[in-house]
């Protein structure tokens, strides 16, 4: 069967495409430029040029495929300062609508997002949500990943780690599902290899569920340096992502996935042995985020 992923040098599509041709799959991976692929995995992948954000590239580039793995790629950048990241996922989610149905793609899994199922006033995520409603609209047979919050996130604010400081607008104490983009790689490749159908959501939760405090304690740990968890207002955010540039609906999109998500939020996947995952925060911590500091 062909397979085919998005934003495969991204920090799930990079390990989807590695369990993929390493359970002997020739993917086909889109991508806006195919020569900034690693060249290790050429000869072991169809590399196909295609911007996500061109419909009628993405119904050419997904012909013939029966499983498609979807990641809506970045829509946050302070060189378009003037772009809605809501929009642009729910124009994404259209594009890969129209390529499922018309192609007749039997199978899409979709990185979506815990919190999706509130569908209004998650910033961000609201656009996920859009792209969740778009393919459900299309009858063919979808999975969400409603995944927790990556341990990658912590990459995005190395400096103030740096200082021994890990910043929130979130309690300290409001514990939530924090999962390594491995483990969900893991799960989306398993869905993508084998035959099922229906639609649904799976969330992706990690091993255990952490409140700030205690990802700073454990950082503390991996590190070898002490960290401590501070919360910011959401106002105190808001200046900071304007001041790298941001617009104003860029900057209520990142906010918004904070204020949505707390003061009793819960998710609707609960959960449950099929929701966990193994990868532990400290032991990523430790590989990828220590050498970093």
């Amino acid at each position: 069967m062909t397979i085919a992923i998005t934003t495969p040098r991204g920090h799930v599509g990079s390990h989807v495409l590695q369990r993929l041709v390493q359970a002997g799959a020739f993917p086909r991976v889109l991508m806006r430029d195919p020569g900034a692929l690693d060249p290790a995995w050429r000869g072991h992948v169809d590399a196909v040029a295609c911007d996500q954000d061109d419909a009628d590239a993405v119904l050419a580039a997904t012909r013939g495929v029966e499983a498609l793995l979807w990641v809506n790629p970045p829509s946050l950048s302070p060189t378009l300062p003037e772009a809605d990241p809501v929009a642009a996922h729910a124009r994404l989610g259209g594009h890969v609508a129209r390529a499922v149905a018309e192609n007749g793609i039997a199978r899409t899994v979709f990185l979506s997002s815990v919190g999706a199922e509130k569908r209004h006033g998650v910033g961000e995520i609201d656009g996920l949500a859009r792209t969740e409603e778009a393919l459900d609209a299309t009858g063919a047979s979808v999975l969400h990943l409603r995944a927790g919050y990556f341990f990658s996130n912590l990459l995005m604010d190395l400096d103030a780690l740096r200082e021994g400081v890990l910043r929130t607008t979130n309690p300290l104490d409001a514990p939530m599902p924090w999962v390594d983009p491995r483990d969900i790689a893991e799960v989306a490749a398993g869905r993508l290899l084998h035959p099922w159908e229906g639609r649904g959501a799976t969330a992706v939760h990690g091993p255990e569920d952490l409140t700030f405090a205690q990802v700073a304690d454990v950082l503390t740990t991996a590190l070898g340096r002490p960290v401590r968890a501070e919360r910011i207002a959401d106002d105190d955010l808001r200046a900071s992502l304007g001041a790298v540039g941001l617009g104003e609906a860029q900057v209520e999109a990142i906010v918004g996935m904070s204020t949505g998500l707390r003061d009793g939020f819960v998710p609707e996947q609960p959960r449950s042995v099929l929701t966990t995952t193994p990868s532990t925060l400290a032991g990523w911590a430790h590989a990828h985020l220590r050498p970093l500091l």
